[in-house]
Formats: C-alpha cells, structure tokens, sequence
C-alpha cells in the first residue's frame, strides 16, 4: 500500500512529461488506442487460455509456463486498459513476455513430466506379494 503512492505520482509525472512532448492530440490518441487493444485483448482472452491449455495438454508447454503466460496476458491486457504511460509500458513488457514463453522458449523434444500423465509415475515400481508358507512363524512373534 506504501509502494502505491509513489507508483501513482510517478505514473502521473511521466504522464504529464510525455504529454507535453508529443502534445494534447497524440496524448489523448495514445491513451485510447491502448485502452482499445486492451479490451480487444481481454476480450479474446479465452482464446490466448485456450491455446495455452491446448500446448500444456499436448505437452508443449510445462504447468508453470503456462501458469505465467495466463497471467502475464491476463496482467498485460489490464494494464493497458489504465491510462498513463508507465501502465502501457508495463502492460507491453508482460504481452511480450507472454510473446516470448509461446514462440521462442521452446522446449526440448523430450517431454516435461506433468502431472497428466500419471503412467511415468509408476514405471520404476516393481509389484510384488510375498506369501508366507509357515503360519507358526506368525503366531509366535
């Protein structure tokens, strides 16, 4: 809640200083474009989910990879949606990280251990009984 108040004046100083750079009219066409893309993006959201749940159930991705590529999207998407220039910028940051997790962070051909797969977990188990022939040995100890 501290770190809030800081996080906002800065938000509105550098609001300000680019809004004086690049004028009233860009300033204004900026912020509503980004707020445009934002809603655009969280309105196809289920599709980015979507995709990423199809990749993890295909076992493309790993479950913490695609934790953090709904989230950063979620997150991007949201942020653009807030007016001020260090909001965008933060929003960009995290659709390119999201970018970034589906495109080039490819992983090896060999397949992550999810936990949708659960025959890999009992393949080194070895089932045995043992039977015991002498049932005094059992009513002595």
């Amino acid at each position: 809640m501290i770190l809030l108040f800081p996080l906002l004046f800065l938000e509105l100083f550098l609001s300000i200083k680019v809004g004086i750079a690049i004028g009233f009219g860009y300033s204004l066409a900026w912020i509503l474009g980004s707020m445009l893309v934002g809603i655009i993006l969280i309105q196809n959201s289920h599709i980015a989910l979507f995709s990423g749940a199809d990749q993890l159930f295909n076992q493309k991705f790993t479950i913490q990879r695609f934790h953090d590529s709904a989230i950063s999207y979620v997150f991007g998407a949201f942020l653009l949606i807030l007016p001020g220039v260090l909001s965008d910028s933060l929003g960009l940051i995290l659709l390119i990280y999201t970018l970034y997790l589906h495109f080039v962070a490819k992983i090896s051909p060999i397949k992550p251990n999810n936990q949708f797969n659960p025959k890999k977990e009992y393949d080194d188990v070895i089932d045995i009984e043992v039977i015991n022939s002498d049932p005094d040995r059992l009513s002595k100890s």
